[in-house]
């Protein structure tokens, strides 16, 4: 009965002490600057009326400090009053990098990338920890690219108004090189060969590894080269092939890094049975076996084995399945290491085209792409010619970029719409200068070029020209979709006045003034027949030092120029400035017609051709030969010979400065017959982390000559160069920029290693 008494006293006790609690009925906060009270209580677990605990003084602090605004936050509890103490943070008064070599590992928009992504821009609220964190980011990224030994030493500045400065300032040191690569576990391949998967490794030559900079470690180039080689064994049916170990061992004396790869190849894999299954529609196992390239007993290369499927899916794509499933099983069907495979085709249903929508032609008309269009509204979908179509768009040289998608409508699904999409590029220019020369005087120059003149697809050209040397004027159109029929038509006319004895040349007069007239007729998908009758009147006036030239062809001045020229041209490209893949090949001969007072021909014929080699790499080959003649006993005018060198002909040479010279001046005497070739390896700047489709880097060949006569033509006269050429297709026009060293030349050869062009492409 006592401790029953105790216990309901005890009980009383604490009822009568719970009464008691305190209610918060104030709140101070003391310290506040920049932030408002509001924002200090909207994070505050508490608020008036709650009753007191002596846990809420974390709660509170922990609250607050976890929303990085305030440095330090102190919590009590006095005379029913809770009172917040704090210190803010300060925010960001300025943030400076110093003494980094702008390219090595930083430059401006990874430095502004790094600052956004630690949330320490100007104006923000400062974080220490996050200036840690960029920190240790920033010494990691060095680490990267083997810059073992960079120190970044911070300096802060805290002015009055709690504005903090930072500076970090940068002592790279020199980087890691690479002192030895090796890989073992190989048997298959030789090690050289697998170390040439890898960008980086031991350094070459010292010449050329002052170029290549391959002993230059990059953790990126490293993984890349990793993932290179797997390809290669997997390319080559070692299917289990494994990076058993890789180990980048750094020397801190030596300033050097050994690298050691272990692999294990494996079992190598050949190709087995091939079956189909699933709805194959007419196609028999046998025509669609047949779009593979392998064969049983053959290496299992799955790069094969993915591009017959591809060949699988988009034949049944151009039968308007555009939705087919092609789905592969593999079975390792014996110990001899055959891998059986079964494709598995789910057709889905046959799709009609619904809407065809373009977008992005803000200039170009509407029906000016759709004509290069294969299908129609209300067609059965072709991949083929949906890809076709995209190819022949680009060609038109209006567009930096093309590109589609198809969209299945929801409400029936039979029917897809697509979306073309098109990015207009720069297709014409005005200009206007003055300027002088110490060759041709004073010049003034005007002109419009629109290869798409009112977004109609129609060509327009005009310019004029007048110095103290020379004078032109010219007009040319063209509409290359004349009719429905696709015919094209062209005319225009010229004016040209060449004072020689204002430049640097044997001096003559020619005028010249004459008008042309063309017909284009298409001869299949990718080709047409062009045909053009010129006709001018060329008044020529010789000096004495031309009479001494060209004695026999200085006699008439007077002369009517009547020709009728033909060409063909087939063009495969898949682009316009860019192509990756096709060949354009063009044809011309143009003769003299009854009539006219000269009697010649030409034939001129140009090839050029792009082959995908290897990751991004294009390569190049293109050729041209000019051959002309006179006819019927008379000789080819001086003025229509051909002359070679510069940047779109001969790179490494000055312009028009190959071949044989006349005797009595040592001027350019030009010839009857020209070959020119060049092959060039293209690649885009990702390699150097640019990623812009726009931008093109390529390594070249030139070769070529100049003859006066055919009979004439001789290996010993060719001259070659070789160089590195940047184009960059820019909002005002392609841009391209070379640097060639000739490394066949005669001497007295004029050379030109640098050069900057407008209008120049891959």
């Amino acid at each position: 009965m006592c401790n029953l008494r105790k216990i309901f006293l005890l009980f009383l006790l604490i009822v009568s002490f719970g009464s008691k609690a305190e209610i918060i009925e104030k709140i101070d906060i003391i310290g506040l600057d920049t932030i408002s009270r509001g924002t200090v209580l909207s994070y505050t677990p508490v608020e008036v009326g709650d009753q007191y605990g002596p846990e809420l003084n974390d709660s509170v602090s922990n609250s607050l400090l976890k929303t990085n605004l305030f440095s330090e936050v102190f919590v009590n509890f006095s005379n029913k009053n809770l009172n917040i103490r704090i210190k803010e943070n300060p925010t960001i008064k300025y943030i400076e990098f110093k003494d980094y070599d702008d390219g090595l590992v930083l430059n401006e928009e990874i430095v502004n990338s790094m600052i956004a992504n630690f949330d320490l821009n100007v104006g923000k609220i400062f974080v220490k920890d996050n200036l840690n964190k960029l920190i240790e980011s920033l010494k990691e990224s060095y680490k990267l690219k083997a810059f073992y030994k960079t120190k970044v030493s911070l300096k802060t500045n805290l002015d009055e108004k709690n504005r903090i400065g930072i500076e970090l300032k940068f002592d790279e040191g020199e980087q890691a090189l690479i002192g030895s690569m090796k890989i073992e576990g190989n048997k298959y391949f030789e090690e050289d060969d697998l170390l040439d998967e890898f960008e980086i490794g031991e350094p070459d030559f010292f010449i050329i590894n002052y170029f290549t900079e391959k002993d230059h470690f990059s953790s990126k180039a490293f993984e890349a080269g990793i993932e290179s080689l797997k390809n290669k064994y997997l390319e080559s049916g070692f299917l289990e092939m494994q990076i058993v170990d890789s180990k980048i061992n750094y020397l801190p004396n030596e300033n050097k890094i050994n690298i050691k790869i272990e692999i294990a190849e494996g079992k190598q894999f050949f190709f087995g049975k091939l079956k189909f299954n699933g709805e194959l529609l007419s196609e028999s196992q046998d025509s669609l076996k047949a779009l593979f390239e392998l064969n049983q007993g053959d290496i299992f290369e799955r790069k094969k084995v993915i591009s017959g499927i591809k060949k699988i899916a988009e034949l049944y794509q151009n039968k308007g399945y555009a939705y087919a499933n092609v789905k592969s099983e593999t079975f390792n069907s014996n110990t001899q290491g055959e891998i059986d495979i079964e494709i598995i085709i789910d057709l889905d249903k046959k799709v009609f085209i619904n809407r065809i929508e373009i977008s992005g032609n803000n200039i170009t008309q509407d029906n000016v792409i759709r004509r290069k269009l294969m299908l129609l509204e209300g067609e059965v979908y072709s991949k083929t010619e949906i890809k076709e179509s995209i190819k022949r768009i680009k060609r038109l040289g209006y567009f930096s970029n093309v590109d589609y998608e198809l969209k299945r409508l929801a409400t029936n699904t039979d029917k897809a719409d697509i979306f073309i999409n098109v990015t207009e590029t720069k297709t014409g220019e005005v200009s206007i200068g003055l300027s002088h020369s110490n060759s041709t005087g004073a010049s003034l120059t005007a002109g419009i070029s629109q290869q798409n003149i009112l977004g109609t697809g129609n060509i327009l050209q005009a310019s004029f020209s007048n110095s103290d040397a020379v004078s032109n004027t010219s007009v040319y159109f063209k509409d290359p979709y004349f009719n429905n029929l696709g015919h094209s038509i062209s005319y225009g006319f010229f004016s040209k006045n060449i004072d020689a004895a204002n430049l640097d040349t044997a001096s003559y007069i020619l005028d010249e003034q004459g008008v042309n007239f063309g017909y284009g007729v298409p001869v299949s998908e990718n080709s047409d027949i062009f045909g053009e009758t010129t006709l001018s009147n060329i008044d020529l006036t010789c000096s004495a030092a031309m009479l001494i030239n060209e004695p026999n062809q200085c006699i008439s001045t007077d002369n009517l120029d009547l020709k009728f020229t033909l060409s063909y041209t087939s063009d495969s490209l898949n682009d316009f400035y860019f192509a990756s893949e096709g060949t354009k090949n063009i044809l011309k001969s143009t003769l003299t017609i009854p009539g006219s007072d000269f009697k010649y021909f030409k034939i001129e014929a140009s090839h050029k051709s792009y082959y995908p080699i290897f990751r991004d790499k294009i390569f190049k080959l293109s050729s041209r030969a000019n051959l002309a003649s006179g006819l019927g006993g008379d000789d080819l005018p001086f003025f229509y010979r051909y002359y070679e060198g510069g940047s779109s002909s001969l790179r490494g040479f000055d312009f028009n400065s190959l071949g044989e010279k006349y005797t009595y001046d040592d001027t350019p005497k030009g010839g009857e017959f020209s070959l020119i070739s060049s092959m060039a390896i293209g690649s885009s700047l990702k390699f150097a982390g640019i990623d812009n489709e726009n931008m093109r880097i390529s390594t070249f060949v030139d070769a070529g000559t100049v003859s006066e006569k055919i009979s004439d033509f001789s290996l010993n006269d060719i001259r070659a160069a070789t160089g590195i050429q940047f184009t960059w297709l820019t909002p005002i026009g392609p841009i391209g920029i070379h640097y060639a060293l000739p490394f066949i030349k005669k001497s007295g050869d004029s050379t030109e290693s640098f050069r900057f062009d407008l209008g120049a492409s891959f």
